[in-house]
């Protein structure tokens, strides 16, 4: 283990999963593995990793909460501290790494303060195109322009962590016209009525679906990638 900077610690050309310091099911960590075969671990999500039979690229953190029997089991040059506490595990994994696409797994546990700091990395970090994937929600931040092919009648969720406006086709209640603000109005329990698009004027939005929708929610988010770039 050696101590790091807050830099570029992984690029790949792979999609990674990041796997955080919450309870990770089986059947959830085979399905992330299939669109992002690259395990990073951020912290304690190490020994997660390593109860379930796999060995992380990376572990990055403070290194508070890691086992030291993970700490023996996994090579010293794949463990990468940070030692600053101004940011949680998940935010300095997420800036210590590059990939098309990154799935994190164990950050929408049972303790609300986690999850509402897990979204406020989503929405600052926008452009790591990363879905936070649940046992019955997944939620990543909407870029400028998303599409989604969701089914008629899927819940789409839209939860603002700071001001934001935008337009919308495809939902059962539209929001152009409505200015969102967490202590003010979100845009919870809305439905799909047909090909969804989304258009935000700025960052800050978060969107909410179920978790069986994870294939339409990369796809969109993939493509809105390909289209930017």
């Amino acid at each position: 283990m050696h101590d790091v900077m807050l830099t570029r610690i992984l690029q790949s050309s792979d999609n990674i999963t990041i796997i955080g310091g919450g309870t990770v099911s089986a059947p959830l960590l085979s399905e992330a593995l299939r669109f992002a075969p690259m395990l990073v671990a951020a912290d304690g999500g190490a020994d997660t990793i390593l109860a379930h039979g796999h060995m992380p690229r990376a572990v990055v953190g403070d290194f508070d909460s890691i086992s030291d029997r993970a700490r023996v089991a996994i090579p010293a040059d794949r463990q990468h501290r940070v030692a600053e506490q101004e940011s949680t595990d998940f935010e300095k994994t997420l800036r210590a790494i590059s990939a098309p696409l990154i799935l994190g797994l164990g950050f929408l546990g049972p303790r609300i303060d986690h999850q509402l700091a897990a979204l406020n990395t989503l929405v600052r970090y926008p452009q790591k195109r990363c879905i936070l994937l649940g046992p019955d929600d997944l939620c990543f931040a909407c870029p400028a322009d998303l599409r989604l092919d969701l089914p008629i009648g899927t819940r789409l969720s839209l939860f603002p962590m700071t001001e934001t406006t935008g337009v919308s086709a495809g939902l059962r209640w539209p929001i152009e016209g409505l200015t969102f603000a967490p202590d003010r109005r979100v845009g919870t329990s809305n439905r799909v009525t047909g090909p969804v698009r989304l258009c935000m004027d700025g960052p800050g939005m978060v969107v909410i679906l179920p978790h069986d929708q994870l294939h339409a929610a990369i796809t969109g988010l993939m493509a809105g990638a390909g289209a930017s770039g």
